[in-house]
């Protein structure tokens, strides 16, 4: 069960992707493109790197008229609606701009396909922050599970969930939403801890920063899966029998950020000293969470094939590669 979709098909599928150079866009991209079957588009807001095998589009999807002509003139057959604010200090710090950039852009998506008449699968990318703090006798956490956003990141993630979910049962659009928890691997922004952490140590081992290693919450426990076990996901679930359900895409083990520490130092020589920095606090951090995706695996046959110690590794040898790249 757990192939690309498109596998076997001669025909090119017309596939759209928002935030495509992201973090998981790129590698999704990848993904696809490995299969062979695609014809991809990648939308950005602003203008972006090229990715090999994609055509690159500048397209702010809060302008309802631009996105409309954009998928009038590509119209795909598949969306994949990756883009999103997704920082949470970001978030906090500018709630209005988050809740609008997240949410307005859904819409106009969903309501361009519409004024367009096209009917596209279309996977909503939602989060497993959306479900806050839950109780441990209610962990790992299912989809059923009821939403306590934390931070306006996570109401606004639960907004684009219940968004998709409103459209596939009003319009009856062809909409799947998936949860993802915490995905990590090589080219993730530096502003998430795993690639913070592994950035750190890279530019300590390069000698263009001091000994000493800045870190948050240490005792935080989080759900991580590799990002190309993610949106390899994402494509498996983008089927027409999948509409209007919902799946997280979680590997249901819970690991401390300090056992993140401890694995990235064992792959160094160096010597750090490891110092609590404030600004990489939350205001209201979530102790653990962790998700359970049996329903995923028993619907795709999907399941994490990247181990936990592999994607550490490849995150620092890729802040290493870029730190040679600059020196």
């Amino acid at each position: 069960m757990d192939e690309p979709l498109g596998a076997g098909d001669n025909r090119h599928l017309r596939a759209l992707i928002t935030g495509a150079s992201g973090f998981a866009g790129r590698h999704l991209a990848g993904h696809l493109i490995a299969s062979t079957n695609w014809e991809i588009t990648g939308l950005q807001t602003h203008a972006a790197a090229p990715l090999e095998g994609v055509r690159m589009l500048s397209c702010d999807l809060l302008d309802a008229d631009l996105t409309q002509r954009v998928v009038a003139h590509h119209r795909p057959e598949i969306i994949f609606h990756l883009a999103a604010q997704a920082y949470v200090p970001k978030a906090v710090a500018n709630p209005a701009g988050t809740l609008n950039t997240n949410i307005i852009a859904q819409v106009n998506l969903l309501e361009a396909c519409r004024a367009v008449g096209i009917d596209p699968i279309i996977v909503v990318v939602s989060s497993a922050d959306i479900y806050g703090d839950v109780p441990p006798e209610q962990s790992p956490i299912r989809e059923t599970q009821s939403f306590r956003p934390r931070n306006p990141y996570a109401v606004s993630k639960a907004a684009q969930d219940l968004l998709g979910l409103q459209y596939a049962l009003s319009y009856g659009m062809r909409i799947v939403r998936v949860r993802p928890f915490n995905h990590i691997g090589p080219g993730q922004n530096e502003r998430f801890v795993v690639s913070s952490l592994a950035r750190q140590i890279a530019e300590i081992e390069a000698r263009r920063s001091d000994p000493v290693l800045l870190v948050g919450n240490l005792e935080a426990q989080r759900d991580f899966l590799d990002v190309r076990d993610v949106v390899r996901a994402y494509a498996l679930v983008a089927r027409a029998d999948f509409a209007g359900d919902v799946f997280n895409v979680a590997s249901g083990v819970a690991r401390p950020i300090q056992a993140v520490l401890d694995h990235l130092l064992c792959l160094t020589n160096v010597d750090v000293d490891v110092h609590e920095d404030p600004a990489r606090l939350r205001p209201s951090d979530i102790p653990v969470l962790v998700g359970d995706a049996t329903k995923l695996r028993q619907a795709t046959g999907w399941y994490p094939e990247i181990a936990f110690e592999r994607s550490l590794s490849d995150t620092l040898d890729g802040w290493r590669r870029r730190i040679a790249s600059h020196s």
